[in-house]
């Protein structure tokens, strides 16, 4: 995919994210996507953002006096 091809499907995805729609058409191409989280997922792909990690960290203490 071309840097102008990206920054097309960024700017449609935008777009449809603000409108509220689950489908973008950029360069005669149109896309549906399965949900919201879907489609911020892929903008970030598409801006170079890392994933989100979904997982909690969890820290705990165990005393040696148990």
């Amino acid at each position: 995919m071309s840097l102008e091809e990206k920054e097309a499907l960024a700017s449609a995805l935008r777009v449809a994210i603000a409108s509220g729609t689950q489908s973008v058409t950029y360069d005669g191409k149109t896309v549906v996507y399965r949900s919201l989280a879907e489609m911020r997922s892929t903008l970030r792909e598409l801006e170079g953002k890392p994933k989100k990690n979904r997982r909690r960290s969890t820290l705990s203490f165990r005393s040696k006096y148990d």
